[in-house]
């Protein structure tokens, strides 16, 4: 985390009241960061969000009344500084790219340990991407296609592009070198000046980018 001896104020926007709570005391146990607020839907989190000073979002996906993917993409263009972090289950991707074109900045599932949960939240602040690791395998071996380009992606080349798809298939350098008859320092070389294009700093904010660019599919 870049600062110290600063306090996040966070919300829990879930409409499931035992969750909410066991999340609130989970969240309250790490030093920085204070449960300030708490919604049951979408519409209660615009509501509060208006009168509440609020840091970083823990937003659910399927709500009643309002979701999370309407909710969070008002809220964003309000408040675009706010950082939502969704709260996922296996079997919600297909809301993924909605949710990543609203801006939220990383997925969490319910059923994260408590290390995941504080990365995800020390990411957040830091201005990073984040997913939950086992959310992240399980999305990899879904990504298989390559959309035709629809968002900005950064003057990738051709070749750039093959190696963006690959990279978010799990391959490693020397399995991408194999598969494009590349050498593993060639492969280095391509992937670091995509991230540098892409300004992501590790495979879940390249995951994310090519999610939002619809480089790759779900």
């Amino acid at each position: 985390m870049k600062t110290e001896n600063i306090s996040y104020n966070i919300m829990i926007v879930d409409d499931h009241a035992l969750f909410r709570n066991g999340l609130k005391l989970l969240l309250n146990s790490f030093e920085n960061f204070k449960v300030i607020a708490e919604a049951s839907n979408g519409k209660e989190f615009l509501d509060v969000l208006e009168v509440v000073p609020v840091d970083i979002v823990l937003l659910d996906i399927e709500m009643p009344e309002m979701d999370g993917i309407t909710a969070a993409q008002i809220a964003l263009k309000k408040f675009p500084e706010l950082k939502i972090i969704t709260l996922s289950m296996y079997g919600d991707e297909d809301y993924y790219y909605k949710m990543v074109d609203a801006g939220v900045v990383g997925f969490l599932l319910k059923d994260s340990d408590i290390d995941e949960v504080n990365a995800a939240l020390c990411a957040a602040v830091d201005g990073r991407s984040y997913f939950s690791q086992d959310l992240l395998q399980n999305l990899i071996s879904r990504l298989t296609h390559s959309f035709d380009n629809q968002g900005d992606t950064a003057d990738l080349t051709e070749r750039e592009r093959e190696i963006v798809i690959l990279i978010c298939q799990g391959l490693s350098n020397i399995e991408i070198g194999e598969k494009l008859f590349l050498s593993k320092r060639t492969v280095e070389k391509h992937r670091a000046n995509i991230l540098e294009k892409t300004q992501c700093r590790n495979t879940a904010s390249l995951v994310m980018y090519a999610i939002k660019n619809r480089i790759v599919k779900i």
